[in-house]
């Protein structure tokens, strides 16, 4: 494994430039990612201002991932390691390859080896009990967590974990919101563009849902408020409610086996589905909603070997809808062949994490100074980092 000397906080107009050129469907001003980009380029100039001349020699960190497989989480590994190259930090990263057990190993290994600060994308999202065992490790070596990305508890237990060691924190998304922000984005776009997306004429809507993993608190909101929230909008214009396109699967998704949210898993999906629902049995799926990027890409590479988003005008385009406005999602947008997605911030989330290591190296309380970060209400050390919409530059 390798060992980094790292560096880097965000330039303040590199966050605005990004969540500034998020805009709406029908180009008019999104206001959600005006206020993202506002605090965004809050948070991003306390993090600069931070900075100072702490002494971030002494510190030995260890950045844990659930999966290096995962795009999203891809770009936030780039943004932290860029981050703590700047900060001067000696750092390790390790991929758990989506395997619990195998990160619980990592933390103990990285302890003995001298590990002094822990940096943890958890495997198993929202288990109080293995947030638990990674909070009794970080507490007996006497070393200060940071959690990041994904949850580690659910609603019904929130502050059991976080509130039971005061160096511990979490800097990630509010979960529920990716999922509103999604719904009312997709209602929306339903309701402009109905007759247009209605393709064989039944007055109804068609939808496939593409669920990340079960049991994810964050794929669980997702996959709820992405529908709801769009039916809401939808029924108060006048227009029936979205309706799943197999009337035989009552769960109303499909999911990732492996619990990757893959590519791979929704272009099997939608292979298979295209092969059954499609517009010459009058049938067709006329809107897919994915809980990440990575699916809606597979999706969009199974309709275009159907002939479908090819994004040069030459045929029809189904509205697909993801999260987390990765690279080649921006790019998919631009080409055409992708309605939507709602951006979670990678830089945002990186220099939330690297202010907290500023503060454990200065000697600082790990929250210390954090009034310019959206804090939850419910959990003083938990640190949200906005969602904006995104549907092009």
């Amino acid at each position: 494994m390798k060992k980094k000397v790292i560096a880097g906080l965000l330039g303040t107009a590199m966050v605005a430039s990004l969540l500034a050129g998020c805009g709406s469907s029908n180009n008019t001003t999104d206001t959600t990612a005006d206020t993202a980009a506002a605090d965004a380029e809050s948070e991003a100039q306390s993090v600069a201002d931070a900075a100072g001349d702490v002494d971030l020699s002494n510190a030995d960190v260890a950045v844990m991932y659930y999966t290096y497989g995962d795009t999203y989480i891809a770009s936030v590994r780039t943004a932290l390691d860029a981050k703590l190259d700047e900060l001067g930090v000696k750092y390790q990263d390790y991929d758990a390859n989506n395997n619990q057990t195998t990160q619980n190993e990592q933390i103990d290994t990285a302890i003995q080896t001298g590990a002094n600060v822990l940096i943890v994308n958890i495997v198993t999202s929202g288990s109080v009990d293995a947030s638990s065992q990674i909070v009794e490790k970080a507490k007996a070596a006497d070393i200060p967590v940071i959690f990041f990305n994904r949850a580690v508890e659910g609603d019904e237990d929130e502050g059991k974990v976080l509130g039971s060691y005061d160096k511990c924190a979490f800097v990630g998304t509010d979960a529920p919101e990716a999922g509103h922000m999604q719904g009312k984005m997709v209602g929306q776009y339903v309701v402009d563009n109905f007759d247009a997306i209605d393709l064989n004429g039944d007055g109804k809507i068609s939808y496939a849902m593409f669920m990340g993993q079960l049991g994810n608190v964050e794929a669980i909101y997702r996959t709820q408020y992405g529908v709801e929230d769009a039916d809401a909008v939808i029924t108060a214009a006048g227009k029936p409610a979205l309706e799943y396109f197999d009337a035989s699967n009552t769960d109303k998704y499909q999911v990732d086996q492996d619990g990757n949210w893959s590519a791979t898993a929704a272009n099997n999906y939608m292979t298979t589905n295209l092969s059954q629902y499609n517009e010459s049995a009058g049938n067709m799926i006329e809107l897919v909603i994915c809980n990440n990027d990575g699916m809606a890409e597979g999706v969009i590479s199974a309709l275009n070997d159907k002939g479908y988003n090819l994004g040069d005008g030459s045929c029809t385009t189904i509205p697909v809808f993801g999260v987390d406005a990765t690279d080649a999602a921006k790019q998919l947008i631009a080409d055409g062949k992708m309605t939507g997605t709602i951006k979670q911030d990678a830089e945002g989330m990186a220099n939330g994490i690297a202010y907290l290591a500023k503060n454990i190296q200065a000697g600082k309380d790990l929250m210390a100074d954090t009034d310019s970060f959206n804090i939850s209400e419910k959990v003083s050390n938990k640190i949200y980092i906005p969602y904006a919409t995104y549907t092009g530059e």
